[in-house]
């Protein structure tokens, strides 16, 4: 008997169907695009039925495709976890980590002490969050401490903790003084920001804030590295918006102060393992608790 589904179809279809983008699930499974597009017609025709409502500007899931989605996450995470029970379970004496580029690294120390701890050492990348999931997915990791919300199909994610962003002013700034400011304070700085690229899944959650408030403030790059960022602020360039572990880097010219809007605008810090990381997943889960 031959199945209509199997494993390999259930993943392409769940990329497609979380990302709502065959461009951009082509580049999460690690291949191009027709490929993708004909695996999924096929996959249609097999099931007799469509799974997706397609037209020349968007992708959308037809009624068969949001019956199957929920079953289909189901059955790839039993599957991982079947395959985790059924496998010798060990953490190399090396573990390859991932840390997000978007909080400060003073954050993992603690947990990193507390990795070595358990007589482990770690090896860190430093990336934008949807990278590390890249390598995470091919193998290149182990594990990653990446930001939230970032798309991270196949992968199993713990949300460790949600950081505010805070504003970063020039210490002479006309609202230094403030103990507390809004958004709307700062419509006429303009504002250091990060391209959509960088960050998708985050960059969107933030606009959604940006326009529930009006604020809509002149936008300049932001330079990848903080150091150079929090240069350009105190120079009086521009003001910026980080997660409040920044807060931790001491500079002269710079001043941090918490936003009104701090618990919509937030950042959200999470743990992604592979499938077939328990081990990993646990250890780390420990050292994130013990360095807290």
């Amino acid at each position: 008997m031959t199945h209509r589904l199997d494993s390999r179809s259930l993943r392409q279809f769940v990329a497609v169907a979380e990302t709502l983008s065959f461009r951009q699930a082509a580049e999460t499974l690690h291949m191009s695009q027709p490929p993708l597009s004909r695996a999924i017609r096929n996959l249609e025709d097999r099931l007799g039925t469509p799974l997706f409502e397609r037209d020349t500007q968007s992708v959308t899931l037809a009624p068969a495709g949001q019956r199957l989605l929920p079953l289909a996450r189901r059955i790839l995470r039993l599957m991982a976890e079947a395959e985790a029970v059924v496998s010798p379970q060990h953490v190399p004496a090396r573990l390859r980590i991932g840390l997000t580029s978007a909080v400060e690294s003073q954050w993992f120390l603690k947990v990193a002490r507390a990795i070595e701890a358990e007589g482990v050492q770690p090896a860190i990348t430093n990336d934008t969050s949807p990278r590390l999931v890249r390598l995470l997915s091919r193998a290149r990791l182990d594990a990653a401490f990446i930001a939230l919300p970032t798309q991270a199909p196949g992968l199993k994610v713990d949300v460790l903790e949600r950081q505010p962003l805070i504003a970063v002013l020039p210490a002479a700034h006309r609202l230094a003084r403030r103990r507390v400011i809004s958004l709307a304070d700062l419509s006429t700085d303009a504002l250091f920001w990060f391209r959509r690229a960088r960050q998708p899944a985050f960059f969107d959650h933030c606009r959604a804030v940006f326009d529930r408030h009006g604020y809509a403030p002149a936008l300049l790059e932001e330079p990848a590295d903080h150091h150079v960022l929090l240069a350009a602020v105190a120079a009086g360039r521009g003001v910026a918006l980080l997660p409040a572990s920044f807060a931790a880097i001491r500079r002269d010219g710079v001043i941090y102060k918490p936003l009104r809007e701090g618990d919509e605008l937030h950042v959200g810090i999470g743990l992604a393992t592979g499938g077939e990381g328990a081990a990993v997943r646990q250890l780390l889960l420990r050292a994130v608790r013990a360095g807290r």
